[in-house]
C-alpha cells in the first residue's frame, strides 16, 4: 500500500573487536541514525532531506540509503518507489558504522513497509549494497549488528550465516572519537591480501578465544584475546595518538583496546560501568593532553537493533 510511512532507528557498532576483521561487531547503545521512509507509486528512489550531516549526497547513486531502498525495490519486483529523509546522529568516517546504521535503519524499514516479506537475513544483504557504495565490500560486521542488536558473527558470506552471540552481564564498551575523518576505502586499501600463515593461526586463536570469553563471560580471556596481527599494525599510524590512547584504556582497567572498524575511533571493552567510567575519564584526559577535539561514549552492548523509533 503506497503511502505508508516510518520512521526506524539504528545504532552505532563497533566491528572488528580487534581480532575479528570483518566478521563479528556489537551494537551500541548511542549514537544512532534515524531513517524516515515512505512507500510511493513513483517507482523510483528520492532522498527528499538530510539532517545533521551538509556533506552527504541526496543523489541515490551516491548515498548508502538510495543503494539499500534501490536492492529492496529489485528484489520486490522493481515497482516499489521510496521518498527517504535521513537523520544522521553518527559522523561518517567515524569509525563506529555511521554507513552501516543508515544502511540497517533503511532496510528495516524498507522491510516493515512491505509488510515483512524478507527475512532477517535478506535485510542484512540489502544493508550490505549500502556498505558496498561506500568501502568497495559489502561487508555485514556493522550492518549485522546495527540491525539486530547486540554480539554477531558472520560465519560465511557465501552462503550468508549470521549467528548472534552471547552477551556478557557485565560487559560495557567506551568510544573515543577523535574530531576526524578516516575513509573506510582508504584503511582497507592499507592492508594485506595475504597474511602469512603464521600471523593468521595467531588471530584464528584470539578470535576463538573472544567467542569462548564472551561465552564463558570469562572477562580475562576476553582481554587476552582482544589482539589484532592484521588490521590494527597496518592502520594504526593514521590515529593520532593511537597508542596514548590505547595505554590510557589499559592503564585504567579496560580489558582490552584497539581501533573501532577503520578508525579514527578506538573502543576499550570493560567489566562493568564504574570501570567504564575510569576508562573513559583516563581516555578522555589523554584527548585533553593531546589537544585533540573528541567525542565519547559509553554504554553497555545494546540488545536493540534497528526498531521503528
Amino acid at each position: 500500500m503506497t503511502g505508508k510511512k516510518i520512521r526506524v532507528k539504528a545504532p552505532a557498532t563497533v566491528s572488528n573487536l580487534s581480532c575479528g576483521f570483518d566478521v563479528i561487531g556489537l551494537a551500541l547503545g548511542e549514537p544512532y541514525d534515524i531513517v524516515e521512509l515512505e512507500l510511493t507509486e513513483t517507482g523510483s528512489i528520492e532522498i527528499e532531506e538530510i539532517r545533521g550531516c551538509e556533506t552527504l549526497s541526496r543523489d541515490p547513486g551516491k548515498n548508502v540509503v538510495g543503494a539499500v531502498l534501490k536492492a529492496v525495490a529489485a528484489a520486490a519486483g522493481g515497482l516499489t518507489g521510496f521518498r527517504a529523509v535521513l537523520e544522521k546522529g553518527i559522523r561518517p568516517g567515524s569509525g563506529i558504522g555511521s554507513s552501516g546504521a543508515s544502511a540497517a535503519a533503511a532496510a528495516y524499514a524498507a522491510g516493515r513497509l512491505l509488510d515483512d516479506r524478507f527475512s532477517l537475513n535478506d535485510l542484512v544483504r540489502f544493508a550490505m549494497e549500502g556498505e558496498r557504495l561506500v568501502s568497495g565490500s559489502p561487508h555485514a560486521d556493522n550492518a549485522a549488528p546495527s540491525l539486530l542488536g547486540g554480539i554477531t558473527l558472520i560465519r560465511s558470506y557465501d552462503p550468508l550465516d549470521i549467528v548472534q552471540l552471547h552477551i556478557p552481564r557485565e560487559l560495557w564498551c567506551v568510544i573515543i572519537h577523535p574530531e576526524a575523518e578516516i575513509r573506510t576505502s582508504v584503511a582497507r586499501g592499507l592492508l594485506d591480501t595475504h597474511i602469512p600463515l603464521g600471523t593468521a593461526v595467531r588471530q584464528w586463536g584470539n578470535l576463538a578465544g573472544l567467542v569462548a570469553g564472551l561465552y564463558r563471560e570469562d572477562y580475562e580471556l576476553i582481554g587476552r584475546s582482544l589482539v589484532d596481527f592484521v588490521a590494527e599494525p597496518k592502520r594504526a599510524g593514521l590515529i593520532s595518538g593511537f597508542c596514548d590512547l590505547k595505554e590510557a584504556a589499559l592503564k585504567n582497567g579496560a580489558l582490552g583496546a584497539g581501533i573501532s572498524g577503520s578508525g579514527p575511533s578506538v573502543f576499550a571493552l570493560c567489566r562493568g560501568r564504574d570501570t567504564a567510567a575510569e576508562v573513559m575519564k583516563g581516555m578522555s584526559d589523554t584527548m585533553v593532553s593531546l589537544g585533540t577535539a573528541f567525542d565519547a561514549y559509553m554504554s553497555p552492548v545494546s540488545r536493540k537493533g534497528a526498531e521503528e523509533w
